[in-house]
């Protein structure tokens, strides 16, 4: 592998959970969407076992499965088992770091049946988190491996690689006037246009930056969606995915779906499935405790990625110009919520039948409600909509959350502590650690 410099690499917060991981005889298994760094998060795995673990190289090992000599190698369980018995030396543990593990045919057992004879062998592996690596990763190497999900930059990451010294102003000061608010604006636009996508935030010209998008989209569109789950009608997949852009933040209708793309709401559904194991689209359920008065049965849409979102729609005007600015940073809230909230935790919307709404619900491990308001605007003072008063009013949370753009303010109202914070603060206002 050719490893490199490592000041030139976005650092990722997901690395020292993954570190924490290595001396565990498990499998350490890392999955993701195309292009989200997993191959450069294992460049940074092997240099800090060779340089910081002092590994010995020669027994730490590097596949890629997208390369025809790599991948051959995996034809047979024998030829791996061989490998490892003919280069194994003085019962060191060897390293085997395999990336787009997905490529090996029925590779759970596969995998499954190299550790089961325990040769000293710690398996670091990547693969495109489709529905078929899930399926043949969990259930045959239960107990065996443990799953790290690599999604796109989170904001945290995004603005420390290209901004860090406004990053740590931004960490530090309570008033975003207080530094240079060009700045602030630039990250948000970047963040909010164009996506976490690493290879399309290191990218400076913008032209460069959509044909990037296209790439990473025609990729997945090739290698998973026709290749791997063999989906034959792309055209209507294009369109359902062009269609959903459209109503992000909005209920899902699956019939009007099926309408406009001229498809089963069967295939439909399948296609929805897909879309959201292989981390494009997240469908947000709603809460309620009340069925009588909150249920709402659909769920609503958002993309992992703003960039993707955008380009499914081709537009990519500044966030300022957009006829869907509210959409957007929406989408961008919740981008950065998925990114965030892990299982015990879980992320819903709230909407009552008298049409009261409120844009997330994060409910905490220990049943913490933390209700969460999007406003795309530059607020100078909090404004508070009546949903939201209503929300307070039945569940009387002891914190609540308005995101904005830039005010960072505190208010009282009722028994809720309402915090007005940036998409820069959001991490950090859940307290979810």
């Amino acid at each position: 592998m050719i490893s490199k410099t490592q000041s030139n690499l976005i650092k990722r917060d997901l690395m020292p959970k993954i570190i924490d991981h290595l001396p565990e005889k498990e499998m350490t298994v890392i999955i993701g969407p195309r292009q989200a760094g997993k191959t450069t998060l294992l460049e940074q795995i092997q240099d800090y076992l060779i340089n910081q673990q002092k590994i010995d190289a020669g027994q730490l090992f590097y596949f890629n499965l997208d390369i025809a000599r790599h991948f051959s190698l995996f034809d047979k369980q024998e030829n791996i088992i061989n490998f490892i018995k003919d280069r194994r030396q003085n019962n060191q543990t060897m390293y085997l770091l395999i990336d787009e593990v997905q490529r090996i045919k029925n590779e759970g057992i596969f995998l499954k049946g190299i550790y089961d004879l325990k040769l000293g062998v710690k398996f670091i592996l990547t693969g495109s988190s489709s529905l078929e690596i899930k399926s043949k990763i969990q259930e045959a190497l239960t107990g065996r491996k443990k799953i790290f999900k690599l999604l796109p930059l989170k904001f945290s990451e995004f603005a420390s690689y290209l901004k860090p010294t406004t990053w740590q102003i931004i960490c530090k000061t309570k008033t975003i006037s207080e530094y240079d608010f060009v700045d602030w604006e630039t990250l948000i636009n970047d963040f909010a246009v164009f996506g976490g996508y690493p290879r399309v935030v290191s990218e400076q010209n913008i032209n460069k930056k959509i044909e990037l998008l296209e790439e990473l989209y025609n990729s997945y569109l090739e290698k998973d969606i026709v290749n791997l789950l063999r989906v034959k009608n792309t055209i209507s997949f294009n369109k359902l995915v062009s269609l959903l852009a459209a109503q992000t933040s909005r209920l899902l209708n699956v019939n009007e779906l099926a309408q406009n793309t001229a498809v089963e709401i069967k295939t439909i559904n399948h296609y929805l499935s897909i879309l959201e194991n292989t981390f494009i689209i997240k469908l947000i359920r709603p809460f309620f405790t009340n069925a009588k008065k909150e249920l709402i049965k659909m769920p609503k849409i958002y993309f992992f990625d703003n960039g993707l979102r955008n380009f499914a729609l081709s537009r990519f005007e500044p966030l300022n110009q957009k006829a869907d600015k509210g959409e957007v940073f929406e989408n961008l809230a919740a981008s950065e919520l998925l990114k965030i909230i892990k299982p015990p935790h879980a992320l819903y919307y709230w909407r009552s039948l008298q049409k009261a709404e409120v844009d997330f619900v994060v409910r905490k491990g220990n049943g913490e409600l933390i209700p969460v308001e999007v406003k795309a605007e530059k607020m100078t003072k909090p404004a508070i909509s009546r949903s939201y008063r209503s929300f307070l009013a039945s569940y009387s949370p002891q914190k609540g959350l308005l995101v904005n753009y830039y005010l960072r303010a505190q208010q009282k109202i009722g028994q809720t502590n309402l915090e007005i914070i940036t998409i820069a603060d959001l991490e950090e206002a859940l307290e979810l650690s």
